[in-house]
């Protein structure tokens, strides 16, 4: 009986402890609200910082005060503080008590996320709005707008990485014709220079030839087979003097030419005299010519 009664005071006094932290976390809600109302006094005043202060204070004085989160981060989208704002908006979504205030934070978390032109993130946002309040014409609109936003920023990154790609394919193509130009032109070079090299080498082995210096072995070659033909069919003016006096087939040499005409010349004044030693006679002779 002893041991029933025991715990049934303690549940008692859990009991009150339960009400208890209720009713202070009222009058701190109430408090904080009663702040919060001040707080929208001043922002209506365009006095930022003190309202700013005026809401931190009444956020400070309770956990479940929504709506000073919320007007706070309105206050800091106003002044286009994006970051700031969307922070604000993220706590009065978590303290919100209610699907009217939870739809009013991911609204505008939405609109930040629009702002900061994330489209992606900004279309979840206005999804997640959309569960608690299906029913918001302004948060379907702003979805729709949301969606087209995304479609067209996705295109423009597509068309960006595509000509990115192209820019780099042809950054590409042009780094290979300029190693190409480069090839050809080392490779027109060393065949120049290897040309350039060959003609000195000739003009070294003319230059030899020239002075009487020794020549490669297969020049060496060379030059004995051209020897041997210019032996057989040699110049006129390389022959030797005993070639010289030696005719050619059908042709008289000048030697057998003068020998010739000397014995004609004879022939002709031992017929000039046999002429003359008939003349008495009065009988005309006929002279012939041996050639």
């Amino acid at each position: 009986m002893f041991g029933l009664l025991l715990s049934f005071t303690a549940i008692q006094a859990q009991e009150n402890n339960i009400e208890k932290a209720q009713r202070e976390a009222e009058k701190a809600l109430q408090a904080s609200t009663n702040i919060t109302y001040e707080a929208n006094q001043e922002l209506t005043s365009n006095n930022f910082v003190s309202a700013e202060a005026e809401y931190r204070k009444a956020i400070s004085k309770s956990d479940k005060n929504a709506a000073a989160r919320f007007n706070l981060g309105n206050a800091y989208y106003n002044r286009e503080s994006f970051g700031e704002a969307f922070g604000r908006y993220k706590e009065a979504g978590d303290a919100a008590a209610d699907k009217s205030e939870k739809h009013k934070a991911f609204h505008n978390m939405g609109n930040v996320f629009m702002k900061n032109k994330e489209y992606e993130k900004a279309v979840e946002a206005y999804k997640q709005a959309l569960r608690s309040n299906p029913t918001d014409d302004e948060t379907r609109y702003n979805l729709a707008l949301a969606k087209k936003m995304l479609e067209k920023q996705q295109d423009e990154q597509k068309n960006d990485q595509n000509k990115d790609d192209q820019d780099k394919k042809d950054q590409e193509n042009e780094d290979k014709d300029k190693n190409k130009d480069q090839n050809n032109e080392g490779g027109d070079k060393e065949k120049k220079d290897e040309g350039e090299q060959k003609e000195d080498e000739n003009k070294d082995k003319g230059d030899q030839g020239e002075n009487g210096e020794d020549k490669p072995e297969e020049n060496q070659k060379g030059d004995g087979d051209k020897k041997k033909e210019q032996e057989k069919k040699p110049n006129e003016g390389d022959q030797p003097q005993d070639q010289k006096q030696q005719p050619k087939p059908n042709q008289l040499s000048k030697q057998q030419i003068q020998n010739l005409l000397e014995a004609m010349q004879n022939e002709e004044k031992k017929v000039q005299e046999k002429m003359e030693a008939r003349k008495v006679r009065g009988k005309k002779i006929k002279n012939e010519k041996d050639w």
